[in-house]
C-alpha cells in the first residue's frame, strides 16, 4: 500500500471512530516482527506504548535502502506505525530526511485526535527513524 492509497482512503471516511478503526486495520497489515526483535535496542524511548522499531540496511543497489519492521501493544499505535513505514521503509536516506511524516500526520487530522502522549510518542518514533537516516548519511561519507 502507498501513503496515496492511505491518503484516499481516509478521505472517504468522515467520521473519527471510522478513521480510527481504519488506522487499527492498517496496524494489522505490519509484517511480523520476530520475537528477538522486540529487544531493549528496539524500542523507542518516548512511547506511552511499547513500540519497537527493527532496521536494516540494504546496500545492494547504489543508494542503502533503510528497511523496518514495527510493532506496538497498543492497536491504534501499530496503524501509526504502519502509516511511517509506509512513508519511510524502503526509502534511501535522504529521501527519509526530506519527507516529513508530522505534516502527513497533520494533514490526515491526528494533530486534534491523538492525546499529547500519542503525539508525544509519534514524534519520537519520528526522530528515531530520522536520526538512522542522518547515522546512514554519514557513515557512507
Amino acid at each position: 500500500m502507498t501513503i496515496d492509497e492511505i491518503r484516499d482512503n481516509f478521505s472517504l471516511l468522515d467520521d473519527w471512530d471510522d478513521r480510527y478503526r481504519y488506522v487499527i486495520e492498517l496496524g494489522r497489515t505490519l509484517a511480523p516482527m520476530p520475537e528477538a526483535e522486540h529487544s531493549a535496542a528496539n524500542k523507542v524511548q518516548g512511547c506511552a506504548s511499547q513500540v519497537w522499531l527493527s532496521k536494516q540496511i540494504d546496500r545492494s543497489g547504489g543508494e542503502p535502502l533503510l528497511k523496518y519492521l514495527g510493532d506496538s501493544d497498543a492497536h491504534i499505535v501499530r496503524g501509526l506505525v504502519a502509516i511511517l513505514l509506509t512513508l519511510y521503509s524502503g526509502r534511501t536516506p535522504r529521501e527519509v530526511l526530506a519527507t516529513d511524516a508530522l505534516a502527513v500526520f497533520d494533514e490526515f487530522g491526528f494533530r486534534e485526535h491523538l492525546t499529547p502522549q500519542r503525539s508525544n510518542g509519534l514524534r519520537a518514533m519520528v526522530e528515531r527513524i530520522r536520526s538512522d537516516a542522518r547515522e546512514t548519511l554519514a557513515a557512507a561519507s
